[in-house]
């Protein structure tokens, strides 16, 4: 599989078969994720992979902002919570900011390491669906989030009982401007 064909192929999967997935497979598709460039090589994502009573805990009491994210976390095998190291990226190591965003920075590089995750399981036939509509206090307390992490995403995983089509997509000429 090419990147284009990982990139234009994958979809956000809802609705996931009722087959495990291996420690293995989620560990390759975590090495994979590793290379997600990051702020000065800070590599501030971390993953949980959570199964069984917790993860169900997770949907039915986390999710009451949202119903439907409860019902795609309930119907995966796995949910894997997307969590970053604080007050690494954005900062000098003297611990002042490095430009007038912050440590808004750590938003940005979590977005490309989940993508980097969801692009890597997809290549191993496994799909997942970004969740950002949760209880995001409540679910870090189930997770028992150590103070120096945030809670970013909550991305339920597994393998496609479906196939989405692809939504329409913007042209390049709205998507590109040259100057």
């Amino acid at each position: 599989m090419t990147a284009k064909e990982c990139i234009m192929g994958r979809r956000s999967i809802r609705k996931f078969q009722d087959k495990p997935i291996s420690h293995e497979v989620l560990s390759s598709i975590v090495e994979t994720a590793s290379f997600a460039p990051s702020w000065k090589n800070t590599q501030i994502t971390r993953y949980i992979a959570v199964e069984g009573a917790l993860k169900d805990q997770i949907a039915t009491e986390c999710t009451s902002l949202y119903p439907t994210n409860g019902q795609h976390i309930m119907g995966a095998p796995m949910l894997i919570a997307i969590t970053v190291l604080k007050n690494r990226c954005g900062y000098e190591r003297d611990g002042s900011f490095t430009t007038p965003r912050k440590d808004t920075w750590q938003m940005f590089d979590a977005g490309i390491a989940t993508q980097s995750f969801c692009l890597a399981a997809h290549e191993q036939g496994i799909g997942s669906v970004v969740l950002g509509i949760f209880d995001e206090a409540k679910a870090a307390a189930l997770l028992e989030l150590p103070e120096d992490r945030e809670l970013i995403a909550l991305v339920p995983i597994g393998y496609p009982a479906e196939e989405p089509v692809a939504p329409k997509r913007k042209g390049v000429e709205e998507l590109l401007s040259f100057k």
